[in-house]
């Protein structure tokens, strides 16, 4: 039921989602996809071509919450793709991070421990113009849950930065961990809408 300049009038679903996406101004972060509940032994998640769209935005964020490793002391890594997913930038030296020279991806998180009372990874990771052919920039800030036993001993924020160094356009990306798989937690990806 919509306010029609007065006028009360039933609106299909539809209708109303096309008028809402005219409305949609640059700037705007607009939902695109959620990896869902990640069932334990996913060995990564991937974002691809069918999620990426120059046309529409021009960055991306993807949410992270409670991300958490099978393996204890995994960092979590972001591996780019230009050709959609297909195959992913994995050699060492393919990424500089602000902590180190040569990686095998955006370092997203620091070693995240995978016991009961550990959490995992929540906050955000930013991908900057990707589909320009030039270096892909990524910035990560996190927030992860250290524990000892059953109780936990610190809340810490980890932030940092990493560069794809290759100049090309990015249609895909995974997030995998530097060893074993993904036990649980969901990633979100929302587009920031062409200026």
């Amino acid at each position: 039921l919509t306010n029609d300049g007065g006028t009360m009038r039933m609106t299909k679903v539809e209708t109303l989602a096309t008028y809402m996406g005219t409305k949609i101004t640059g700037g705007s972060m607009v939902f695109i996809r959620s990896s869902g509940a990640i069932s334990n032994g996913t060995a990564s998640v991937v974002f691809d071509d069918d999620d990426f769209d120059a046309t529409k935005f021009d960055h991306y964020v993807f949410m992270f919450q409670h991300v958490k490793p099978a393996t204890d002391s995994a960092i979590m890594l972001g591996q780019t793709s230009t050709n959609g997913g297909t195959n992913f930038a994995t050699t060492n030296g393919d990424y500089h991070s602000s902590a180190t020279v040569d990686e095998i991806g955006f370092a997203i998180t620091e070693a995240l421990g995978n016991a009961s009372a550990e959490y995992g990874a929540s906050g955000k990771v930013e991908l900057f113009g990707p589909h320009v052919a030039a270096f892909t920039y990524c910035q990560s800030s996190l927030v992860k849950m250290n524990a000892s036993g059953t109780i936990t001993t610190h809340v810490e924020t980890n932030q940092s930065g990493s560069v794809r160094l290759a100049a090309e356009d990015v249609d895909a990306i995974r997030f995998i961990f530097s060893s074993g798989n993904i036990r649980s937690g969901e990633i979100v990806m929302y587009g920031i809408a062409n200026a």
